[in-house]
């Protein structure tokens, strides 16, 4: 939806709740699809959202419910009456059950599920004390499954009763008499088969799954890695207990890779919108990692201090000090990036260490022999400085660049290998590290040419 389309008819609706014209309000609802009702309701006050939400039919307001964000979920929550509280919740596929009674206070989720039934409140029970972040936490029950013995016809005529409650269709999970999974077969195969073919016959044996333990990351990982739509979950003796669909692991990746972003500013992850997140709220999130740099860089501090006498006698050599940290600090975040996203992908392995390093050595060669050669040309031709400074500054440039671009490669690895986050080494640390780096190569090479 355009953005000026978009504003004009908040400003419509808005002018239609304060004239209370619920008619034509309803009407111009109902033309509209849920997900763009729901961002629209983001961009409307707490008030305006309650009483909006409050004219919705009972159907499209759950649907509209399940694309809200957390904050306004709670709005809405607590100001509807219970009976349309239960509707939506009866409502949302089981996924967003979780996710939604994981947002909730503890009141509201206690009175739904003293209204749910037996099986649904101890099924519910079980998915909630599943860890945050892993594979069990994100599926969903509702998935067709099928017989191995079923006809091609069979099969048709089970989606057709069963398909409209289920969060997928498409993949369709054939399952013993103890609900292990023996094989997949997809809409298109079954459309296209003859009826009285065998499932057993046409199912594909070689299926891709994941545990319910399993990290929601390595999941991720997995759904990019061979195109899926949909992964069956299974328990340790290979029973299947779920399905999680494309559009949860859309979520996860976005959240993934905010939380990359936020670990590479030195920020703690967080969840919450940028401005629906308090100062204070922020505040600590960033000054924990705000004080470990600054901790760091005294050692910066303490390298200029033990080399006061040498920055004494030729004080022109502080005058590039910026620019040397600059270029190693900069070189260093370009291959931690590089080699951060890599892994990411699956396309950088902890096998590949050694080559890392030999790619990074020779494009660290290549990159601070042109930086050298440009500080020299510069140097001498506009700022008149000294032959000895010259050498000195443009050879600091190849050895400070060289040596960024290995510990840029070889950081983040180190990180994956002693089970920490590969993220945290890039940006503000990674600078904070090579800057002292290439005090100490600076102060090292001039000491030697200098003096």
């Amino acid at each position: 939806m355009e953005k000026a389309f978009f504003d004009n008819l908040i400003a419509s609706v808005t002018d239609m709740l304060n004239t209370k014209d619920y008619k034509l309000l309803k009407e111009t609802l109902s033309d509209l699809f849920p997900m763009d009702i729901a961002e629209m309701l983001e961009d409307m006050s707490q008030e305006e959202v309650v009483l909006l939400f409050r004219i919705l039919p009972k159907d499209q307001a759950a649907e509209v419910f399940s694309y809200l964000s957390s904050n306004r979920r709670k709005y809405v929550v607590l100001a509807i009456h219970g009976s349309l509280l239960n509707h939506i919740f009866d409502e949302l596929f089981f996924d967003d059950k979780i996710d939604f009674l994981e947002e909730m206070p503890s009141n509201v989720v206690k009175s739904l599920l003293a209204s749910s039934l037996p099986e649904d409140r101890n099924l519910i029970n079980q998915f909630l004390n599943y860890p945050d972040n892993s594979a069990g936490s994100l599926m969903t029950i509702e998935y067709v499954d099928l017989k191995k013995n079923m006809t091609a016809k069979q099969a048709m005529d089970r989606i057709k009763k069963i398909g409209l409650d289920k969060e997928t269709i498409y993949t369709c999970y054939v399952l013993d008499d103890t609900r292990r999974l023996e094989g997949i077969i997809s809409l298109k195969v079954l459309v296209l088969a003859q009826d009285e073919q065998i499932i057993g016959d046409i199912m594909d044996t070689n299926v891709i799954l994941a545990e319910a333990y399993d990290d929601q990351e390595e999941v991720a990982e997995q759904f990019m890695k061979y195109d899926l739509i949909a992964i069956p979950v299974v328990d340790g003796e290979k029973r299947l207990i779920g399905i999680i669909t494309i559009d949860d692991i859309m979520d996860v990746i976005e959240q993934e890779n905010t939380e990359d972003f936020q670990k590479m500013a030195a920020i703690s992850p967080s969840d919450e919108k940028y401005l629906e997140t308090g100062v204070f709220t922020m505040a600590k999130n960033r000054i924990i990692w705000l004080l470990v740099l600054m901790i760091s860089a005294t050692v910066t501090g303490s390298i200029i201090t033990h080399f006061e006498a040498l920055l004494s006698s030729a004080v022109v050599l502080a005058a590039f000090i910026p620019m040397l940290m600059n270029s190693g600090g900069n070189a260093g975040s370009q291959s931690a990036t590089m080699v951060i996203r890599g892994m990411a992908l699956g396309e950088i392995e902890l096998s590949n260490f050694t080559s890392i390093i030999w790619k990074e050595l020779r494009i660290g060669f290549l990159a601070g022999f042109i930086l050298a050669a440009v500080n020299y040309i510069r140097l001498s031709l506009l700022d008149n400085t000294d032959n000895s400074i010259i050498i000195t500054v443009s050879v600091t440039l190849i050895l400070a660049v060289i040596s960024a671009k290995i510990l840029g490669g070889m950081l983040p690895m180190a990180a994956k290998i002693f089970k920490l986050d590969p993220a945290i080494m890039a940006g503000p640390l990674i600078s904070t590290i090579l800057d002292a780096l290439t005090l100490i190569i600076y102060f090292g090479i001039a000491n030697v040419l200098l003096f």
